[in-house]
């Protein structure tokens, strides 16, 4: 057990820094920290390293066993099942010994072949070609991240997108698959998702402002200089993302804007990329929407999936599914998928004779086919209570089956094929789990919450069996949140998890308002004025929990990364005695000092989710009333704290945790600050560097929960 000392815990020198806004001044003590390049902060933070790695010395032993164990359950040279696009099969391998992935591709049999090849690990696949060697790539940096991965249709060129210091800006370069060599194109500063245009020769990628906001989408003819390249949309309101892929069908480039509330899409022909854009649906505040491009009795058609006025009247809140001419999509629209409430549809992939449709009901993510022909949903079953599904990995326009991907708490990952023609759902792998795991061994279940205003809130809980059920005995038990941007927390099976699981805590998720897994309100319900039931939810969970016997407040751990990290912050504040420790990931813990900066990354973007503090005196009191640095109380003892973040994210600054890790120990709190010096928003990279962070994590976690 951790014996709760600070003697040397370093202490930040404090330098008051006035801010001032509609009347109120706030004077911040720590803000010098923000600083990245002064020597003055560099110290500090390797201070605050050292003094974590003190601190958890005694846990050393105990980190090495748990990383041993993510290790041993891990089939460390693996393949992944093989995805077809053209004439060949890509697919992705690790090795042994070996931090990042190998991507590779090996010819079909024949244009028929649609079965991908069994691949065993240690086996040769016949005709295999390595098209990149992350390790290779890696070799000479401390971090490397791949953010760009396209091989153009006929297979001769390949292009990726690099990052080496963690900051999400790539540098593409393109390879001739042919002959080996390197083509001279090589581009820098780039955001990620880069495309071959469908003849494979130029790539269309995006670029950000400075604000990290993509915010340009250029056009790259190879082999011609990056300074040459033409501007295809520039988004000028800050509010607004920006992001152009193409079409499954070869037909468009789509060009996509967002903002937390609004979108618009632009489509420019494939074939023709100098032509001018064409709006689907001009911007209107409020009105979301997606679009694909089908061929529906011959006709080019558009596939918009919106949240605008429903054809039965009223806003279609969880957004229905229409399809509009391609020639005139602002013309007549025919309802595909009316707009039902409680079944959100999330996403629409059209191919060439089906469209695959994700929407979730009940509070759970599920899958369905829509035929063309008969424009009738059939949804894909799945027979637990809590799983995850949805479709990914299908580049192809025509194929007879849909890659599926599929998990829960209790199943590993696992890989289907489902065949449209005859609704079987064909095994292609499950993620192998060494040491003879089995999931009749775990259990999950779900559990319901009531919250202050009587919103009845879902508890996901897995556990190990033999420890009994959960619930009949109070048990160690670690609650998870997030909460925020409509983003869910599906049920999906994690291999480091399982070391908390054999030790007998008990694992939960708290999906609370802000999230989007029980619909559009559900969302709504927790953001902008209304942002903090996303924290009382989760307070009244974890009573919840302790008022049922689940667990005690003594053997209670919360955990929540980057916007969860705001939630345990948050949570600290309002009811530290609920919990022993609190876990937070590049946490979003000075909310309003951020958000009070458009300069900064995502800021503005940021307006529509939290609210604009600059401009309006009551956000900003509502901001203030919650922020969690700036509501850390005296005369508080709070719980066990363990805040790791990273030099690089751009995401979440790493000023924003040493801030409040210094704010936490000025009154008393067992406060630790974990940052590292080469990583982003991710953490580290790597996979072994990740399970080494993991179970640092773990083994924290554990301590404070007095089991091991």
């Amino acid at each position: 057990m951790t014996q709760d000392t600070t003697a040397h815990a370093p202490v930040a020198t404090r330098h008051p820094t006035p801010r001032t806004h509609h009347g109120d001044t706030f004077d911040d003590p720590y803000e010098w920290l923000r600083a990245k390049d002064d020597a003055d902060v560099t110290a500090h933070l390797e201070a605050e390293n050292a003094y974590t790695q003190e601190r958890t010395a005694h846990l050393a032993g105990l980190q090495e066993q748990i990383f041993q164990e993510i290790k041993g359950r891990t089939l460390e040279t693996d393949l992944s099942v093989p995805s077809r696009r053209g004439d060949w099969w890509y697919y992705g391998r690790t090795v042994e010994g070996q931090q990042y992935g190998i991507q590779c591709r090996a010819p079909i049999a024949g244009p028929d072949d649609w079965t991908p090849p069994a691949l065993t690990p240690g086996v040769d696949v016949a005709g295999e070609q390595i098209l990149l060697d992350g390790n290779v790539e890696a070799a000479a940096h401390e971090f490397f991240a791949l953010g760009s991965f396209d091989v153009s249709r006929d297979g001769t060129r390949m292009l990726y997108g690099i990052d080496v210091a963690g900051d999400e800006r790539y540098t593409i370069r393109v390879r001739d698959l042919v002959t080996g060599q390197q083509l001279p194109d090589e581009i820098a500063n780039t955001f990620s998702g880069a495309e071959f245009s469908p003849d494979g020769a130029s790539i269309v990628y995006t670029t950000v402002d400075d604000a990290w906001r993509p915010d340009t989408l250029w056009h790259h003819v190879l082999g011609s200089a990056v300074a040459d390249d033409v501007q295809l949309f520039h988004e000028p309101d800050e509010r607004y993302w920006l992001g152009g892929g193409f079409t499954r069908s070869d037909r468009f480039l789509v060009i996509g804007l967002g903002s937390s509330i609004t979108s618009e899409v632009w489509l420019v022909p494939a074939s023709d990329l100098s032509a001018p854009p064409v709006v689907v649906w001009p911007r209107r505040e409020g009105v979301e929407y997606s679009v694909d491009h089908a061929v529906i009795d011959g006709r080019d058609t558009l596939l918009v999936l919106h949240n605008d006025e429903a054809a039965a009247g009223g806003q279609a809140l969880d957004f229905e599914l229409v399809a509009v001419d391609a020639d005139d999509p602002q013309g007549a629209r025919r309802v595909l998928l009316e707009h039902v409430p409680g079944r959100r549809l999330l996403d629409v992939d059209c191919f060439r004779d089906w469209a695959v449709v994700d929407y979730r009901r009940e509070g759970l993510a599920r899958t369905g086919i829509l035929p063309y022909a008969t424009g009738e949903v059939s949804e894909i079953a799945f027979p637990e209570p809590l799983f995850a599904a949805g479709a990914s990995g299908n580049p192809e326009w025509a194929p007879p089956v849909v890659r599926l991907g599929y998990t829960s708490f209790v199943t590993p990952s696992t890989v289907y094929d489902y065949d449209v023609a005859t609704r079987e759902l064909l095994l292609r792998k499950q993620q192998p789990v060494l040491g003879g795991y089995d999931p009749a061994d775990y259990a999950q279940e779900r559990v319901w919450a009531t919250a202050q205003d009587g919103t009845r809130i879902p508890v996901s809980l897995v556990f190990k069996r033999s420890f009994g059920d959960a619930g009949a005995s109070p048990r160690p038990l670690h609650l998870y949140g997030y909460g925020s941007y409509e983003h869910s927390i599906e049920p999906g099976f994690s291999v480091p998890r399982l070391s908390e699981l054999d030790r007998g805590v008990v694992f939960a998720v708290a999906h609370i308002r802000g999230g989007g897994e029980m619909g559009r309100q559900w969302y709504e319900d927790g953001k902008l004025q209304r942002k903090r039931n996303t924290f009382t939810d989760f307070v009244d969970c974890a009573r919840h929990l302790v008022d049922a016997g689940y667990t005690t407040p003594k053997q209670l751990v919360a955990e929540g990364r980057s916007a969860g990290g705001l939630l345990m912050g948050a949570v600290a504040n309002l009811a530290p005695e609920l919990f022993a420790g609190i876990l937070a990931g590049v946490p979003f813990v000075d909310a309003l000092t951020t958000i009070l900066d458009p300069s900064l990354p995502l800021t503005v973007i940021e307006w529509d989710e939290w609210g604009d503090p600059l401009h309006d005196p009551e956000v900003y009191a509502y901001m203030k009333s919650y922020t969690p640095y700036e509501n850390v109380r005296s005369g508080v003892e709070y719980p066990r704290v363990l805040a790791v973040t990273s030099l690089n994210d751009t995401r979440v600054l790493y000023v924003e945790p040493a801030k409040w890790v210094a704010r936490l120990r000025e009154v008393g709190a067992d406060a630790l600050l974990k940052c590292e010096m080469v990583a982003g928003h991710a953490g580290v990279s790597g996979r072994y560097n990740a399970w080494r962070e993991r179970a640092v994590e773990i083994a924290w976690l554990l301590d404070v929960l007095h089991t091991s």
